[in-house]
């Protein structure tokens, strides 16, 4: 992608589109006009990296089929008006210089004035209110960044509604920090961020590295100018698999535990001890497969898909032993799954919930999906409940764009 590039603008006939076509009579219905253009925002799995993000190390994510949907009319109301198509949701209308948004409630329309709002601050002011109808297919709560897809949907929505131009760049930089408004930092959470840079600085000072200015494992091998298999040998070699007390940190790095509790975040300022070695084992582990899978991917080997099925499952393992991010729930799914079919299975989203993510032949999809079914859905009636909307298949999605009716 060109740094420039723009959403791309698509023209479609909305009578030959069931899902347009719904979605612009229930706008018709609810604001007694159609809707000047749609917008698209998919949401997002990620197929191998977990926590290396925020560590300095990148990570391979796909887009969804499943999207957040809106049919949107610029209006000279200076007003936002919200539906959404499941009457979960409730409307809402706001003033667009009085935007409030309540980080101690976090309702769906305070994910959309995120967006709108990053726009706004970019440019100072914009002055177009909008008419705003939402369809979202993406499972919320799963893992899947239903709301970072509604952030991103309503960025582009107010970028279009207000005539400016931004490059998909710009747009996924703002939408990145215009998230926080709600609470939401962007990159995992925040305890995995403060055990990570500990364990960087304890491996820095024991290589000779200057640890203060190392926050992210990363950070670290690019300062020592060495492999991925060598910070990995340098794990083995410097860090030890039990748990370093507070004490032993500060002694590693010569210093107070006064100075050690100002290098730690205000949520692990109480933590007493930190699992150094398995947390910087899977990061450059990780970090290692996120690489040998790109490889595969590009080589396309005659077994690729057992190869890339292999990582995956490396992957999860690595993040239920070294990294501690999974649960019996999400490790008896990935069971399942591999037993119903799948070459490769790990867990995915942030992780202590989340979702499974598996990769599955497509002659044995149907299979497959009846098989995890069967053994994990329908031997629970509470997951038999949510099994509908949980238990999907979805082939690479394309990225955010606007739509226009011919």
């Amino acid at each position: 992608m060109e740094d420039g590039a723009t959403p791309p603008q698509q023209f479609l006939q909305v009578s030959e589109n069931e899902r347009f076509r719904k979605l612009k009579d229930a706008f018709i219905s609810k604001y007694g006009m159609p809707p000047a253009f749609y917008a698209r925002a998919p949401g997002r799995v990620n197929l191998i990296g977990e926590h290396i993000d925020y560590s300095g190390y990148a990570v391979l994510p796909m887009a969804l089929e499943q999207d957040i949907l809106a049919a949107v009319t610029p209006t000279q109301t200076s007003i936002i008006q919200l539906a959404n198509t499941n009457p979960v949701y409730l409307d809402y209308s706001v003033q667009i210089n009085k935007i409030h948004i309540d980080t101690t409630k976090p309702l769906w329309q305070y994910y959309f004035l995120c967006g709108f709002k990053g726009i706004q601050e970019h440019f100072n002011s914009v002055s177009s209110g909008i008419n705003c109808l939402v369809d979202g297919t993406i499972p919320a709560s799963s893992g899947l960044s239903s709301s970072s897809a509604l952030v991103c949907c309503a960025g582009l929505i107010t970028v279009i509604a207000n005539g400016k131009v931004l490059s998909k760049i710009e747009l996924a930089e703002i939408c990145a920090r215009c998230e926080r408004y709600i609470g939401t930092e962007g990159g995992g959470m925040d305890q995995s961020i403060s055990f990570l840079a500990e364990k960087g600085m304890v491996l820095a000072k024991a290589k000779g590295h200057e640890w203060q200015k190392s926050l992210r494992l990363g950070d670290l091998q690019q300062g020592l100018g060495v492999d991925l298999e060598t910070m990995l040998s340098t794990v083995e070699q410097v860090l030890h698999p039990e748990p370093y007390s507070r004490e032993e940190v500060c002694q590693c790095l010569g210093i107070s535990q006064k100075e050690l509790c100002n290098i730690l975040t205000q949520n692990t300022q109480d933590v007493p001890s930190f699992k150094l070695y398995q947390r910087a084992k899977h990061v450059y582990s990780e970090a290692r497969r996120v690489v040998e899978f790109k490889r595969v991917c590009d080589e396309t080997p005659a077994n690729a898909l057992q190869l890339l099925g292999d990582l995956m499952n490396q992957s999860h393992l690595s993040c239920r032993d070294m990294y501690e991010c999974s649960c019996p729930e999400l490790d008896q799914l990935v069971d399942v799954c591999l037993q119903s079919g799948a070459v490769g299975s790990r867990l995915t989203g942030a992780g202590w919930g989340g979702c499974t993510v598996s990769m599955v032949p497509t002659n044995k999809l149907d299979s497959f999906l009846a098989k995890v079914q069967e053994i994990y859905y329908k031997a629970d009636g509470q997951r038999a409940a949510k099994q509908t909307q949980s238990l999907f298949a979805t082939q690479p999605g394309g990225g955010a764009a606007i739509y226009r009716e011919v």
